[in-house]
């Protein structure tokens, strides 16, 4: 019985056996991406800050789908190492030629973060499309050294109205901006009295559906007409992070800055606290100082200090030389995004 069984078994795969041998797999598409051509990898290329809106032609070579169809190239850039995770789309065109504006690819590399007036190492690549149910395809990378210019970057702003400087949506110092062109703000609130109280606002007035305040004080953005006005306990500079896109705000802790050296009144020993100018959102102090040296510190701690390298401040850095002796005006400035700067001027 179990040989019968084992013929019969045999049997019934037989057919199968031959049905594979008359099945053809379909062909393989072979499919080529399209890359840069011109400029060329290793090339270098220097933006011209005296003409912002000449167009730069990026040539590429053709992507080959293996069909026919209209074909479409999108030049796209990120940072080394960065994967394209976080692309930017520069232009797209139906030919070999893609043009993108000087401005444009400017504003595009100083939001990644790139230093200005330096080259700095960037990845290209081309995304092809093509008019048939076909996914895109991509062409290698190509890096190329590329040097921004210094320029006002009109970065997408979040505006913050409050007690601290007046309850004036219109103030365009005190905002937030979005550095990535994103739905991210981030930036710093300085609050060092009033109510503590203050709003998010897109425009630069009070538009319903567009101003936010936190009703539960759970750090989840509302934006009713009757949402609750979001309220700190604590007076002090405020690093701010919005994320529109998920209602969201956070807040670090405060931080009380002031000026504290042997040029100062309190020494080496005690911050001079520095008050807000709410119409320029920079903190500021009139005050007699000595010829000697001076920093920057925040909570009576050197985990918070400034110090002067070119003009801007880093943290730790050298004391800053008060030349003469004499009344002074001195401010601190974090208006522009990753750069905090100050000025020193004799009255």
């Amino acid at each position: 019985m179990k040989t019968l069984r084992q013929i019969a078994w045999g049997l019934a795969i037989i057919p199968l056996l031959l049905a594979c041998e008359k099945y053809e797999a379909p062909p393989i598409i072979s499919q080529t991406g399209s890359f840069l051509t011109d400029p060329s990898n290793g090339s270098s290329l220097v933006l011209n800050a005296d003409d912002p809106e000449e167009l730069i032609s990026f040539s590429v070579s053709p992507a080959d789908f293996g069909m026919q169809g209209e074909v479409t190239y999108y030049l796209e850039m990120d940072l080394p190492g960065a994967g394209f995770m976080d692309a930017v789309e520069l232009g797209f065109s139906k030919t070999s030629v893609i043009e993108v504006q000087t401005e444009k690819l400017n504003d595009e590399l100083i939001a990644k973060g790139l230093p200005l007036g330096a080259a700095s190492e960037v990845e290209f690549r081309v995304k092809s499309t093509i008019s048939q149910p076909l996914m895109p395809i991509y062409g290698e990378t190509v890096s190329l050294m590329v040097t921004p210019y210094d320029t006002f970057v009109a970065f997408p702003l979040m505006y913050v109205p409050g007690d601290y400087q007046g309850w004036n949506p219109g103030n365009l110092n005190t905002t937030l901006k979005s550095v990535g062109f994103n739905k991210t703000f981030t930036g710093f609130v300085h609050i060092l009295g009033g109510s503590g109280e203050f709003k998010f606002t897109e425009e630069p007035d009070w538009v319903d559906g567009k101003n936010y305040g936190d009703t539960g004080a759970d750090g989840k953005l509302d934006a009713e007409s009757d949402a609750t006005n979001i309220k700190v306990t604590k007076f002090g500079t405020f690093e701010v992070t919005v994320d529109l896109a998920a209602k969201t705000y956070t807040l670090s802790d405060p931080k009380l800055w002031g000026i504290i050296g042997d040029a100062t009144d309190g020494g080496w020993d005690k911050e001079t606290p520095m008050n807000f100018n709410k119409d320029l959102n920079v903190l500021t102090i009139t005050t007699d100082l000595k010829a000697g040296e001076m920093k920057f510190r925040a909570n009576q701690s050197w985990d918070f200090n400034l110090g002067a390298k070119e003009g801007v401040l880093i943290k730790d850095g050298d004391n800053i030389r008060v030349e003469e002796a004499g009344n002074y005006t001195v401010t601190l400035n974090f208006n522009v995004p990753g750069e905090v700067t100050y000025t020193l001027t004799k009255n």
